[in-house]
């Protein structure tokens, strides 16, 4: 992976490819839920900017955050910057629900994504985002 440490900014190509290697890395269930995990943001939210943080987290954005991902031995964790003031209706938040700000989904070996629960998240994030950008945009008027 040294080669795409090189990635490590916020242009969307070099952190596209970023991601990409990441993917190919992790392999195994770990990749391929981070593979599916980041179509479904896409199919959601056409025009997300793909960035990488934080020492190389695959984060998805459009006005702001809208959720990273982040892997470990156990779980692929996606964490929704503003997930405590979404409306969550098939409860897939299942982790950091004791905040006030983030909410997260641990995805573990084996289980299945809700991928329309899902997309829905991520459209309800997008649209947060961009409304409370609208916002800061007048008031700074």
């Amino acid at each position: 992976m040294d080669k795409s440490k090189s990635a490590l900014t916020n242009d969307n190509d070099s952190a596209s490819q970023f991601i990409d290697a990441k993917i190919e890395e992790l392999g195994g269930w770990r990749g391929e839920t981070l593979a599916r995990v980041r179509s479904i943001i896409k199919q959601a939210v056409p025009e997300v900017v793909e960035t990488v943080k934080w020492r190389g987290v695959p984060v998805w954005e459009h006005s702001g955050i809208i959720c990273t991902g982040e892997t470990y031995k156990t779980a692929v964790k996606l964490t929704f910057a503003k997930g405590a003031t979404l409306d969550d209706p098939a409860r897939l938040f299942n982790s950091s629900l004791e905040g006030n700000t983030r909410r997260a989904i641990d995805i573990h070996e084996g289980e299945t994504i809700d991928e329309a629960a899902l997309k829905a998240l991520v459209r309800a994030a997008a649209v947060l985002n961009v409304s409370a950008s609208t916002v800061r945009r007048k008031a700074v008027r």
